[in-house]
């Protein structure tokens, strides 16, 4: 139950989603630092009995706490989705990896100066989160965003990023694995939490040499490509100055890339021509444009990534609820490396994913859905091995599971805004994020949930409540049922990618990402 209540907490994200469009980021930021606040501060009051509570009080402490994240997360992937529209995977695989390899972040924390106290670090949250928040709020801000395809410095800033977020991934999984098996003193304790501290701060240097050594002011080259939320609501231009004269139609024409919509096209511009069709009204956005939540929401596009998304996350975080369990009961006494080792490995598949998902856009105009069918396939094998019960397995089978997890995660989040456009895309990301807690209670609560406590009982006979299972059994059948499920999502995403291909044909035809809009302007 607190696990699920944690997955809504953290996952249901729809009204900061909602208000992304509404409130300036800095305000997104404040109310998930009061979640934060009074969501762990609660608990804290609870764990240290300062104030007795029941415990439906409790559950529901844990969502608002757990909920800061989604306001937090929406705010800083939002303003950076905005900021660097032209490098899209590689921002969504960088903030998503930062996401993952924060709770190594926290449990080297907790090890090593909150001396593995619940107490203490329910008030590190309750405090610590608003804290930092209130530091950084001021520069979490849109910014004109650079649409210079050739832009080094840019490229350079991400590339210096990419590497530190690595090395701390490395660093964090080594000193997890050196505390948890080493007995290390308080001194050695002390001076790996203070390079940790470093790392974690090692981009700073991107800003602090911005400041130190700016840019000199060079003539831009004008450029036809507009970032795809410069839409009427978000620049305040009057839509009849700013609509082009025939708009996506003349751009899809162009192109020639759309499927069946072509002389549907050729139609409404001979209409137009001949004065039957006003020039004025406005047609429904086509893939690629900007959307609205409700008009993404009767597309088929838009549902069949939510059920790819669904089949490799929802089955993913299966195993990561239920992983130390799945360790024990293969034999694998000290779970915690088995944590460290699938957190990294997340990390790892969530650079990945968004940094090759966007060379292979640009490179190959391959759609970046096609990295979550690879993934899925692998995900079938991994499945297959858990299934197996053996103890040799069992680190290779969580490598390769946290890998695709991770990759699910940076693949989708770009491809929703390339889709649907960046104008609802708070929305429409936190909208996606629901499968997390879907999976969590149909595979884990109700299929991992009952099959674990019916191996546990047939295991222990007479007992009321029987706790641990041990053996292959106990999650054989989940595992037989992900794999199914990843083999559907396979299927499902080849539709998907046959359908999206012209799309990135369209989107990605000049070598970086070029809005349709603006392929093609008739004055």
């Amino acid at each position: 139950m607190l696990g699920v209540g944690n997955d809504v907490g953290e996952n249901v994200g729809l009204v900061p989603g909602l208000l992304a469009n509404r409130l300036p980021p800095w305000l997104i930021l404040a109310i998930g630092s009061a979640c934060a606040f009074f969501g762990f501060g609660t608990l804290w009051l609870a764990v240290t009995k300062t104030v007795a509570m029941p415990y439906w009080v409790l559950w529901i402490a844990l969502c608002i706490g757990t909920n800061s994240s989604a306001w937090l997360g929406t705010a800083a992937l939002v303003t950076n989705m905005r900021n660097f529209p032209l490098s899209r995977g590689t921002v969504a695989g960088l903030i998503k990896g930062y996401v993952a390899v924060s709770a190594a972040v926290y449990t080297e924390t907790f090890n090593g100066m909150l001396g593995n106290s619940a107490t203490n670090l329910l008030l590190l949250l309750a405090l610590g989160i608003p804290t930092a928040c209130i530091v950084v709020m001021y520069f979490v801000r849109p910014c004109t965003p650079s649409l210079d395809e050739d832009n080094s410095t840019e490229h350079s800033h991400f590339m210096y990023t990419q590497i530190s977020s690595v090395v701390l991934g490395v660093y964090l999984m080594v000193a997890t694995i050196l505390g948890d098996t080493l007995n290390l003193s308080q001194a050695v304790t002390y001076l790996l939490f203070g390079i940790m501290i470093l790392l974690l701060l090692a981009p700073l240097a991107i800003p602090i040499k911005m400041t130190l050594y700016p840019n000199k002011q060079t003539k831009e080259k004008p450029s036809t490509l507009v970032p795809s939320y410069s839409t009427d609501s978000l620049s305040g231009a009057d839509p009849e100055n700013s609509e082009p004269l025939l708009g996506s139609a003349a751009a899809t024409l162009a192109t020639g890339t759309n499927e069946s919509d072509d002389s549907t096209d050729l139609d409404v511009l001979l209409a137009e021509g001949e004065g039957a069709v006003n020039l004025k009204k406005k047609r429904g956005p086509r893939r690629g444009d900007d959307f609205t939540f409700l008009e993404a929401l009767v597309k088929a596009d838009f549902w069949l990534l939510f059920i790819v998304y669904f089949c490799g996350v929802g089955t993913g975080v299966t195993v990561l609820n239920n992983l130390a369990q799945v360790g024990m009961s293969v034999g694998a006494n000290d779970t915690t490396i088995l944590l460290c080792l699938f957190g990294f490995c997340n990390f790892v598949g969530r650079i990945l994913g968004g940094s090759i998902s966007e060379y292979f856009v640009r490179s190959r105009m391959l759609p970046r859905p096609f990295w979550m069918m690879c993934t899925q396939i692998i995900m079938v094998v991994t499945f297959l091995l858990f299934a197996t019960g053996l103890h040799s397995l069992i680190y290779v089978s969580t490598t390769l599971l946290g890998i695709c997890y991770g990759v699910q995660f940076a693949v989708m989040i770009p491809t929703v805004s390339e889709l649907f456009g960046l104008k609802d895309f708070g929305l429409m990301y936190n909208f996606m994020l629901l499968v997390n807690p879907l999976g969590a209670f149909f595979f884990s609560a109700l299929l991992a949930g009952y099959i674990y406590d019916k191996e546990a009982a047939r295991q222990h006979p007479g007992v009321l409540e029987p706790s641990n299972c041990y053996g292959p059994d106990c999650f054989r059948v989940t595992f037989y049922v992900c794999a199914i499920v990843c083999c559907c999502g396979t299927l499902v995403s080849v539709l998907f990618i046959a359908r999206i291909k012209p799309v990135y044909q369209m989107l990605y035809a000049s070598g970086s990402f070029r809005h349709p809009r603006s392929q093609q302007q008739l004055h």
